[in-house]
This record gives C-alpha cells, structure tokens and sequence, in this order.
C-alpha cells in the first residue's frame, strides 16, 4: 500500500523550520512495511496545496497532510480541502464543543477565529474525538485523506495512535518489513561515509540509510520480506558487522536517547551524578531530568556562570580563575570535584566553555569547551572545539558531557587519561 505526505506551511519552505512532521511521518510508514512515494512540502497558498492534494490522489491509496488547521488567518486548510473536492464547509459538533469548553475553561471568548476550527469539509470524521489533540479525515474516490494538526507532538500523537493503524488494517497482502535504528556520536559524516563504503557488497536486500539529526547521526537496516526469521538473520548479520566498524559510537538503538542510556546505567552501576554547569546553562540537567525515575540517580546541580558562583558554590579558587580563566582544564577540573563533593554524588560533572557568538578569542575561539569527570579515584579533563550556532555548541557540549559518563560507565577507552 503506498501513499503521499504534504505538509503545509511558508516556514517550511522559507526554511525557518525544519520540516519534522514529514521526516517523521515518513519514518513511521516505512518501518511499517508502506510505501511512501511522495513527500511534498507547500507554503499557505490555495492554489499550490490544492494542487499537490489533486496530483497526491491520482496515485496514492493514502495521504496525509498537516498544518494549517490552527486559528490563525493563514490557517486555511479546511477550506482549501472543502473548495477542492466540492464537499461545502459544515459545522462539526463535536469539535465546537470542544472548542467552547477549551474557551471557557482559560476564561477565552468565542471568536470567528475559534470558531473556523470547527468547520470541516462535509463528510468528514474527527480524529481523537475526545482528546486535546485533533484532526480529520476523509475518503474521496477510495483515496483516504488524513488531515492532522502541524504541532509536531499533536501530529506524532494522532499518527502513532489512530492513523497508523488504520492504514496497517487496510494493508491486507503487507509483506514483513523489519527496521532497525541505531544512534552514533563522536563521529562525523565523511568518516561514517568511508564506513558504507566498506559495506558495499555486504548489504544483500537490506537498504542502508544515513540520517543526520545534530549533534547525533542515525543509521538505519531496513529489509521487506515473507520469512519473519530469514529477515531476522540477515540483520543480525549485518548489524554486527557495523558493530565491528563503529565500536562505542553507538549509544543507543530504536528510540532510546542519550539520556535514557546515561540513566539506565548509572542505576546499573547503581552510582550517583551531580552536576556543574556553566556554558550549557543547565540543558545537562534538564536532559537528565526529562527522564522518569532519574530521582534515583541524579543527586542534583548548579549553573556557575560566573567566576563568583563557581568559587562561591563550588569552592574553584581565586587563584585558578586568574592564572587560567574560566574556561580551562583546571578550572573545569575544580568544578568537577566541587559539585561532586559538596552534593555528594559518585560521579561530578563539569563543562564550561564560550558558547558565542562573542567571547572568543585567538588562544579560546567560540566552540571552545572543557570538559570534567571526577570520580572516587581520580579526575579527568579534555578540551574540545565544537561548531556552529549557540544553541549547537550547548547541545553538544551537553551531548560530550553525557557521552563521557556513559563511557566511563562502560568503561570504553575514551576519557584522558584512561
């Protein structure tokens, strides 16, 4: 069964927003074993969204569209669809209803922009009725349309639990389809490029792909067939074959995140994790909080973003800051065993680095970032340049910091000194 994907929006186009519900949605069908043969982004625009809906159901069983259900004035989804497949704009109960009682419970008056969600092409059928998150969907010419909200996590939502299914219970004749995803850091793309290239004759049937997503890079083992085991095999096979070739990079499969990883091994080696940031602001903690149950590993954290909080908070002293600065190998060194003597944790973490875009300078450019793990036996520090944004250079720095613990954890020959 294959379908189309069109997602609607000048952000999209104009490139301010990266275009995740489509990655997304693409991502989830052809895990699933579905065939997507087009993924078509638009701009608010009546014509060219009513065109790319006409041209997706001449050759697609399936199509699912987002953005533009909101209540904003380029917001015109529904009506475009209404316009296009001559099916006139009717109230929909249900979702009005709703409508007012979101109204009414934030003390918001009903205005004709509120109003508008709540007209949909007629014939149409409310998806996730009575939850928060909702869309539409409708069959024209035995073409089935799914019309879901841009919000990503609405969109994720509505796909993984109602859209998804539906299409796999369609799918009567679907043959076996297997993917398997498996996160790499620390290395770049031309290395992972040389690494395909010694893949090539090793592959068979199985598609290989790459997929960056900053700071990480994906790797991911497709395979469609008949025989559940024989697909089994020939993944195992060349999964391990990839093993062989990135080692420790992996640090992680499927949907597990950097975070998820730390966490389940610092329960394992049953050890506690304190912090101290100063450049990354707190996004190391706010990552390993975002995990449920890290109660039961992470003792806690400071944001040092001064010289006077990080002698104040973690006992750094005068004497380094003015010999070495801020940001240095023996100023992180401090941190470390600062915050992991005064919290009381097994494992102190410390970065600090010149995020940018100023601050820099020839010795310490911008993407210059230390950083520091202190354990019961010894304390450890490396200095790294990272590139790109403000927003990038935290993220990875807070990516490196992460991947120190969990190599020490695993006991991978990473860290200095080890």
């Amino acid at each position: 069964m294959h379908g189309e994907i069109i997602t609607i929006g000048n952000e999209l186009i104009s490139g301010r927003t990266l275009d995740l519900n489509a990655w997304y949605a693409a991502g989830r069908l052809t895990a699933s074993g579905l065939h997507v043969t087009r993924i078509t982004s638009v701009g608010d625009d009546e014509k060219m969204v009513s065109e790319a809906l006409v041209q997706a159901m001449k050759t697609s069983r399936f199509v699912i569209v987002t953005g533009g259900l909101g209540s904003t004035e380029d917001d015109r989804t529904n009506q475009i669809v209404a316009e296009t497949l001559n099916r006139p704009l009717t109230l929909n109960t249900q979702m009005f209803e709703k409508i007012k009682n979101h109204a009414k419970v934030r003390g918001i008056e009903i205005t004709p922009s509120l109003e508008k969600m709540a007209c949909m092409p007629d014939g149409s059928k409310m998806i996730n009725p009575e939850g928060t998150a909702c869309g539409f969907r409708l069959l024209e010419n035995n073409v089935r349309l799914y019309f879901l909200p841009g919000v990503p996590d609405q969109m994720r939502y509505l796909m993984d639990k109602f859209v998804l299914p539906e299409i796999l219970s369609l799918s009567k004749t679907l043959p076996v389809m297997r993917q398997r995803i498996h996160k790499l850091y620390g290395l770049n793309e031309p290395k992972i490029a040389e690494i395909f290239k010694e893949l090539q004759g090793k592959t068979g049937e199985i598609v290989l792909g790459f997929y960056p997503h900053f700071p990480e890079n994906h790797i991911t083992l497709s395979l469609r067939g008949t025989d559940e085991s024989a697909i089994t095999r020939e993944l195992d096979s060349l999964e391990k074959e990839i093993k062989r070739l990135v080692g420790s990079y992996i640090f992680a499969s499927g949907t597990q995140n950097m975070e998820d990883v730390v966490g389940e091994l610092l329960l394992q080696h049953k050890s506690t994790l304190a912090v101290a940031e100063s450049c990354t602001g707190g996004l190391i903690g706010h990552r390993l909080t975002n995990v449920p149950g890290s109660s039961g590993y992470f003792r806690g954290g400071v944001v040092v973003y001064s010289n006077e909080s990080k002698m104040t908070l973690l006992g750094v002293s005068a004497e380094t800051l003015n010999k070495h600065g801020a940001v240095s190998g023996e100023t992180v060194k401090e941190m470390a065993m600062g915050v992991r003597g005064r919290i009381r944790a097994d494992l102190g973490l410390a970065v600090t680095g010149i995020a940018g875009p100023e601050g820099g300078s020839k010795e310490k450019p911008v993407g210059t970032v230390f950083v520091g793990l202190a354990t019961s036996d010894d304390v450890y520090f490396k200095k790294y340049r990272f590139w790109g944004s403000r927003e990038q250079i935290k993220l990875n720095s807070s990516m490196m910091a992460l991947d120190w613990i969990r190599r020490h954890l695993n006991g991978d020959p990473f860290l200095p000194c080890i």
